[in-house]
């Protein structure tokens, strides 16, 4: 029998960004400076297969600093977490690796600078989501309010209007968050905002990616993760665009083949930490299916890397 025809549009860049690299490589060399188990609080990245990949290797997830014994090694995930965690396993005199992405630990810096220079806080963000939960936990409570749509601009209630600033979590979506951001700056003309944008260029260039390859698709997948917020925003991103069926899979074995039916075009992505097996496991199964023809959608080449912490690159 013959296979349909499809083409298969992939974007670039896709999977991986270099927070998330740095992430897995800091619990790796942990593992072999200091051997199983090492500790790690909180998913070190939002991806089912990586931390069971790196639970197979002996590092064991908890989601508090109090499950983790006082003699083994601790690492904080990729997303960041509040100032009490670090101060609390110094305090316990705990070995302990932060993980937090660069570009996340830039915002907990701006945060504390605008706050140091008296000005509240309003964070653009999702509630509950680990990165907000870290961001917001830089400062004492009431410093940081949180808003997460242009609706609560309106009812947010500030210290004074004429002191404030704002930063943003960095995996939202770029077009939601501008119009926050308008929100903000037409109630508080003064607000004060970041000098470079807060969503992380990973976050960015993969929206610019979804945005270019969406008008060409019939159906687009997201490779990633459920409570990943990067991969979620990347499904909202190409409904947005023009691609009528956008979907979320964890890998190839959650594809609804029933609602691809008929299709002759498919975009294919991945959220920022979702590993590239995961993405060519997706593209075999099309290639299973049908007589593929593969397209490159690419908007940039990132070239980004960040170094582990100096205490992994000693040795022990």
């Amino acid at each position: 029998m013959t296979k349909a025809p499809l083409t298969l549009y992939l974007a670039a860049p896709r999977g991986f960004c270099a927070g998330v690299d740095r992430a897995i490589k800091i619990v790796e060399m942990a593992l072999e400076k200091w051997g199983a188990p090492v500790y790690v609080r909180h998913e070190i990245v939002h991806n089912k297969f990586v931390v069971d990949g790196l639970r197979d290797k002996g590092a064991v997830f908890v989601e508090e600093l109090s499950e983790c014994p006082d003699d083994r090694p601790v690492i904080f995930s990729a997303h960041g977490v509040p100032k009490s965690v670090p101060n609390a396993a110094a305090a316990r005199q705990m070995v302990y690796v932060d993980a937090t992405c660069p570009l996340v630990s830039k915002v907990h810096i701006e945060a504390q600078r605008h706050s140091d220079n008296g000005l509240q806080m309003i964070m653009i963000g999702h509630e509950g989501h680990p990165e907000t939960v870290g961001t917001m936990g830089q400062l004492p409570d009431g410093e940081v309010l949180l808003v997460e749509t242009p609706q609560d601009v309106a009812s947010v209630a500030v210290r004074d209007p004429d002191a404030l600033a704002y930063v943003t979590q960095t995996t939202l979506s770029v077009d939601d968050t501008a119009d926050i951001v308008a929100a903000l700056q037409a109630r508080f003309p003064n607000i004060v905002g970041p000098h470079k944008e807060d969503i992380c260029y990973a976050t960015t260039n993969r929206q610019e990616a979804v945005k270019a390859m969406a008008p060409k698709c019939d159906a687009m997948l997201v490779v990633g993760a459920p409570n990943s917020s990067n991969s979620k925003r990347l499904v909202e991103v190409g409904a947005r665009a023009g691609c009528q069926y956008a979907q979320l899979v964890q890998r190839a074995t959650d594809i609804d083949w029933r609602a691809l039916d008929g299709i002759t075009s498919i975009g294919i992505t991945a959220g920022a930490s979702a590993p590239e097996v995961l993405i060519n496991e997706v593209i075999d199964a099309f290639k299973d299916r049908y007589d593929v023809t593969e397209k490159l959608v690419e908007t940039a080449v990132e070239n980004v890397e960040f170094k582990v912490p100096r205490v992994l690159r000693e040795p022990a």
